[in-house]
């Protein structure tokens, strides 16, 4: 009695698992897929689809069923990229402490992600220019611009830019991203900036 009803139960099973596996259409008018009309694909106009009529209907086993599916890539250019406002790539100044080279851990992530852009674009090359305050002598601002600029060229190396992607540049003091003769004003010319030439 136990053995029949097991064999009742597979038999059952193995109807239901059939008739899920094995569904197919009947000779019923399906609905027409808005994308192929008269037998051909209508993804885009470059010919991509394929005629489904003739000798290419008899080679078509449908085990490649993602043939027929169209597929939209939308990939940004690195300028789109750069110039996306939502990106961490948008920002290109990092800042710095007082009469330091350090890199922040905040820049640090920033860093981060700009270094792994530069290396997945191989056609992208960046000049680092480095900036101080106001305060110190011309050559002194001149060489913590340089040290700056060194700093964050070595994290970029490492993240996996090229050598040949980076120029550093120093501009001391030179050239201030805000005036003035205060803390707020030296805080924001104390910085690193990334110039990018996307070829």
């Amino acid at each position: 009695m136990r053995n029949k009803l097991k064999l009742i139960k597979l038999t059952l099973l193995a109807l239901v698992a059939m008739s899920i596996i094995g569904c197919q259409t009947t000779g019923q008018e399906m609905e027409t897929d808005p994308s192929m009309v008269d037998g051909q694909s209508q993804i885009d106009g470059s010919g991509a689809g394929s005629d489904l009529s003739g000798s290419d209907a008899s080679s078509f086993d449908g085990s490649d069923d993602t043939s027929l599916i169209p597929i939209v890539e939308e990939t940004m250019t690195a300028q789109e990229m750069l110039d996306d406002p939502g990106s961490q790539l948008a920002n290109r100044t990092i800042y710095f402490d007082f009469d330091s080279a350090k890199i922040t851990d905040d820049s640090l992530a920033l860093l981060e992600a700009h270094g792994n852009f530069i290396a997945g674009n191989g056609d992208v090359s960046v000049r680092i220019e480095g900036h101080a305050d106001e305060r110190g002598s011309r050559e002194y601002n001149i060489a913590l611009g340089d040290r700056r600029a060194q700093s964050v060229r070595r994290v970029l190396l490492f993240q996996g830019a090229s050598v040949d992607q980076l120029d550093t540049i120093s501009y001391g003091e030179e050239q201030p991203a805000m005036l003035g003769h205060n803390e707020d004003a030296w805080s924001r010319n104390r910085r690193v900036e990334l110039v990018y030439n996307v070829n």
